[in-house]
């Protein structure tokens, strides 16, 4: 059996457009790399996302790789250096959308679980965890997986997440948890009108940015043993208006916390609703407008 090339598997699976919820073949590469090896694979597919499971030997201890194939979308192609799913290597990097985040990674997994199994060094036995649903929604993934492991009764004594954590060289940091994860829509209600008599309309995008500006400019905290501050970035503003001379009626915006271990959905809930409050009354003229927040935990704190 010969070692598997962590490159070209990378390569491989970046060349899968695996867009959420989208698998374009990227677990059947990692797959059949893995039967080749002796691994005993079972596709998972809740709703409509794909996940994988797959393990060599059945004893303990269980040592398990986990991870996800799909991928956020690339954006303007137009303004990449290097198509983002051509996978090419120049320069001494390989570049394609799943690199760093985190197909390369899987493909070292699958190296060095091919180089232990070819050295026979593997005493228990190893899986790997692999969802096609981690920068989506994130509930037809790893919480579901754990949930059919559970009912199979197999138990992980161990497990490496191959997320991207190194801020500055290769090696500089292992993470020893996970952030939270929310996501909120706001919505701020006014009246619509014609823009050439604002008086008689209530025009919501003022407020909404200064509700926006608010958040983002207030620190939740100074961080936590281990992790980085928490951190409120805004991913979307939609007015969805296709007048340019008519006031809009609704103004929404969505963005993402990601929040240490200071903080529960719970408490980032209702700091988030305590902000509002408080921005809505810094302006007299925002009390008069309706607004709404919608929040999705999608990713408990573990």
């Amino acid at each position: 059996m010969s070692e598997i090339d962590p490159i070209e598997l990378s390569r491989a699976l970046i060349r899968r457009p695996s867009i959420t919820p989208a698998d374009a073949g990227a677990l059947g590469v990692l797959e059949d790399t893995l039967n080749a090896l002796g691994f005993s694979c079972t596709r998972l597919r809740f709703e409509d996302i794909d996940n994988l499971y797959a393990r060599f030997g059945t004893g303990a201890p269980h040592f398990c790789f986990a991870g996800h194939t799909d991928v956020v979308p690339p954006g303007n192609e137009a303004r990449w250096s290097s198509a983002p799913f051509d996978a090419e290597v120049k320069d001494g990097f390989l570049w394609g959308r799943g690199a760093a985040d985190m197909k390369s990674a899987i493909a070292a997994f699958a190296s060095a679980a091919s180089s232990a199994i070819k050295k026979g060094a593997v005493t228990g036995s190893l899986s790997f965890m692999i969802t096609g649903d981690e920068e989506g929604q994130a509930i037809n993934g790893t919480r579901k997986i754990l949930g059919w492991l559970q009912e199979q009764e197999i138990e992980i004594d161990h497990c490496l997440v191959g997320e991207p954590s190194n801020p500055d060289v290769m090696g500089d940091m292992i993470k020893v948890g996970r952030r939270g994860s929310i996501n909120s829509w706001l919505t701020v209600t006014g009246k619509q009108g014609h823009v050439a008599y604002p008086h008689r309309a209530d025009n919501p995008i003022p407020a909404l940015l200064r509700k926006l500006l608010h958040l983002s400019e207030t620190p939740l905290d100074d961080g936590y043993e281990r992790f980085q501050p928490s951190s409120l970035q805004i991913t979307d503003i939609h007015i969805g208006n296709p007048a340019h001379n008519i006031i809009p009626e609704q103004a929404t915006a969505r963005f993402n916390i990601r929040f240490n271990p200071t903080w529960t959905g719970a408490t980032i809930e209702a700091w988030l609703r305590t902000q509002l409050i408080a921005s809505a009354l810094s302006s007299a003229h925002d009390t008069n407008l309706k607004q709404s927040c919608r929040v999705k935990h999608f990713l408990p704190r573990i």
